[in-house]
């Protein structure tokens, strides 16, 4: 009669880090360099306090949306010419410059839905936590305790920033709108109406792809025949999903090619081209 052995009590100890033989440094070092940079430079363009907006064609970064200091109810263009950035009012006294960015209410909301975000939960995990650095590599950390203590249970309030999001993207939208203005006053299209109108169809793309739209949309759901509506939403905003991830990169390049054309054109580094008055 044979025996079988008994399965062994302990894992295997592996000396190595890891036995992938592939290039798997290169996600997580890519992408913290990336983020970092992107983390730069938009701590500097919030604190910077000037040439954020083109009161000409009502042109506002996406970096001072909405604008709540004072001095974003009078802004002098190039040519002279004098606009408010001001939709919303002002609550920021203009001492406040430097220290507290103009848009002190969204920037907050918006830093705190990406970093709870599922896509880049993994990314800055890998590249700057090594939580683990890549699938199959072996992790510095002695234990894991999840998200269920502080401050990583504060990941499940994602869909409460969600919801912040939205609020913010319409703004957004309001804005890009606006930036459909022209020289006399009336209506009005130029490269930087484009950039914005890019820039905002991508940040909605990102906003309503993620999971938590997705559960919203068509969860708690027993019977999709009965909600053909919501179903057919649900299925919208799940093929979407599929590219969450590709759309929370893209949009980190529109927010900076956004606001740095604003820069440029508030600064006087060029003009507007214009497509139509």
């Amino acid at each position: 009669m044979s025996t079988v052995e008994a399965p062994a009590k302990s894992r295997a100890q592996i000396k190595e880090r890891t036995l992938r033989k592939d290039n798997w440094r290169l996600y997580p070092l890519t992408t913290f360099v990336i983020f970092t940079a992107w983390v730069v430079y938009a701590t500097v363009r919030a604190f910077w306090g000037s040439a954020f907006y083109v009161p000409e064609y009502h042109y506002l970064t996406p970096f001072y949306s909405p604008c709540l200091n004072d001095i974003c109810g009078n802004v002098v263009g190039q040519t002279g010419q004098e606009g408010s950035a001001a939709e919303f009012g002002t609550f920021l006294p203009e001492s406040t410059r430097g220290w507290i960015p103009f848009a002190a209410i969204s920037l907050p909301f918006l830093l705190l839905f990406r970093l709870t975000c599922y896509y880049y939960r993994k990314a800055y995990y890998r590249s700057f936590w090594a939580s683990p650095s890549a699938c199959a590599v072996r992790e510095p950390h002695g234990k894991y305790t999840g998200e269920r203590r502080f401050p990583l249970i504060g990941q499940n309030l994602h869909r409460y920033f969600w919801v912040a999001a939205v609020l913010i993207s319409l703004i957004n939208t309001y804005d890009a709108i606006r930036a459909f203005h022209g020289k006399d006053g009336g209506f009005g299209i130029g490269l930087g109406t484009l950039v914005l109108v890019a820039n905002v169809v991508l940040l909605w793309l990102y906003t309503l792809s993620c999971h938590s739209c997705r559960h919203i949309v068509g969860g708690r759901l027993k019977n999709f025949s009965k909600h053909p509506f919501r179903y057919r939403m649900w299925g919208w905003v799940s093929a979407i999903n599929q590219r969450h991830g590709m759309y929370a990169l893209i949009t980190l390049g529109s927010l900076v090619v956004a606001d740095a054309y604003v820069a440029l054109v508030a600064g006087g580094a060029f003009s507007d081209p214009r497509i139509f008055n």
